[in-house]
């Protein structure tokens, strides 16, 4: 099933169970589609969203929801956070199972021989094979820091 099905038969799931949190969270990654989707209109493929572009927008969603929980928690305004942190746990639901720490190490190390990169100069090709390969499976942000280390 794809992606944008399942987060459709979600949406449906949580009419029924009349689940107002998940329903609006829903509605969110919804509404996040349709935008990107009207933002691709003058492209040449007419503005279709695959799964890798909603796998990206989820993403997106989450790393600012994190920054909403931090900022909230630093502000006291634990409700809020809570808040939030439901909102990550179903976007998570739609994204495929995260790499623990050795399968992301033997993912850098095959993106490093797969583009050849001998110095820390590569490090963008390095991501790039990484993202296209493993888009959704890993936190970039954590993996910079170790693609940077590998290749110095």
């Amino acid at each position: 099933m794809e992606l944008r099905e399942r987060i459709a038969e979600g949406l449906k799931d949580a009419m029924r169970a009349k689940s107002a949190d998940r329903l609006s969270t829903l509605r969110l990654i919804i509404a996040a589609i349709k935008d990107r989707e009207i933002a691709m209109r003058n492209e040449p493929d007419g503005g279709t969203v695959g799964n890798a572009e909603i796998l990206a927008i989820l993403a997106r969603m989450i790393k600012q929801r994190h920054e909403s929980v931090r900022a909230y928690e630093e502000a006291g305004r634990l409700e809020l956070a809570e808040k939030e942190s439901a909102e990550i746990k179903v976007i998570e639901e739609f994204l495929p199972r995260q790499m623990d720490s050795t399968e992301v190490s033997a993912a850098i190390d095959a993106a490093v021989a797969a583009t050849g990169a001998t110095g820390i100069r590569d490090i963008g090709r390095v991501m790039a094979e990484l993202k296209a390969r493993y888009l959704g499976q890993m936190d970039f942000g954590a993996v910079g820091p170790l693609v940077k280390a590998r290749l110095t």
